[in-house]
């Protein structure tokens, strides 16, 4: 096995050897591997990286991390650990690459690409021929639904009207996020919060209790005009007040009598003395306790 491609923030010092900056838990990379030579002899693969870092107190650390992963002669048994969201993570990584190294319309080619070929293959072994039926295995399943929306990001979008700091902002992030704030970026965290009374709650170490509501799909039969909506896209939070929101909520929540009396430059909720105020601060504060920094309210 040998590594030919790397994608982040870094500088490339030898085939194997990266040289970085800074590193931080903000960071995230991404490394393409070949395969040289048959593995047919071979039960498993082992990929080790080491770290060698300053810490913060002037001493010199390395931190290694091992990963031996099985093999198979079985195709179809590959398709089936395959990890979506580890992929998703490398494809848009690899799409900016392809965005500034040619045109972003090749870039998006070369998503709908991907998605067409897994369905083909896939297809090709079943043997699906059920008309109506999206033959993709169940590891993958999901894998067109977040394809979509990497086309529909401010990365790869083609639409009009995309700030060029905007589309900028969102490469860089693509390139250098951690898979997981990578992934939010790019399909967000929808709950409904309008009802947080009736939702299921959990209480940590501290006693605190937090309500717990589903995530939603990203689609508009999930979204009503009398509801209210938290979307968590990792910087920051839209909180989205239907137009015949509750009246009752706007009073709890804003302390004004209806949505369109709402302030719109507000980055944080008011502090006010009801049960529901405090229940919609706390779950946005559980929210915030996974992040690196506090996001503000949009």
């Amino acid at each position: 096995m040998s590594l030919h491609t790397f994608h982040g923030h870094f500088f490339v010092r030898s085939t194997d050897l990266l040289s970085l900056p800074n590193v931080n838990p903000d960071a995230g990379f991404g490394m393409q591997v070949s395969i040289d030579e048959d593995l047919k002899d071979s039960r498993e693969v082992s990929f080790q990286a080491a770290l060698l870092y300053t810490s913060s107190r002037g001493e010199r650390r390395i931190r290694v991390h091992t990963l031996c992963i099985p093999t198979s002669p079985n195709l179809q048994e590959i398709i089936q650990g395959a990890d979506q969201q580890c992929i998703v993570g490398l494809l848009a990584k690899m799409a900016v690459d392809r965005t500034l190294n040619s045109s972003l319309q090749d870039a998006r080619e070369a998503f709908i690409n991907v998605c067409v070929d897994t369905v083909t293959r896939w297809k090709m072994l079943q043997c699906i021929s059920q008309p109506g039926v999206l033959p993709v295995s169940t590891s993958l399943r999901l894998l067109p639904l977040y394809i979509l929306a990497l086309l529909k990001s401010p990365a790869f979008t083609p639409r009009p009207g995309v700030r060029l700091d905007d589309r900028t902002a969102s490469l860089i992030d693509m390139k250098c996020l951690p898979l997981t704030q990578l992934l939010q970026t790019v399909y967000p965290d929808l709950y409904r919060v309008d009802n947080l009374d009736v939702c299921k709650t959990q209480e940590d170490e501290e006693g605190v209790v937090t309500p717990h509501p589903p995530r939603l799909q990203l689609s508009a039969e999930h979204v009503a005009l009398g509801g209210v909506y938290l979307m968590d896209v990792g910087d920051f939070f839209y909180l989205y007040v239907g137009k015949v929101a509750p009246q009752f909520f706007c009073e709890k929540i804003f302390n004004v009598g209806k949505a369109a009396e709402i302030e719109e430059n507000l980055t944080e909720l008011p502090e006010l003395d009801n049960e529901d105020s405090e229940r919609m601060r706390t779950f946005i504060q559980f929210l915030n306790n996974k992040k690196s920094h506090s996001a503000p309210i949009r």
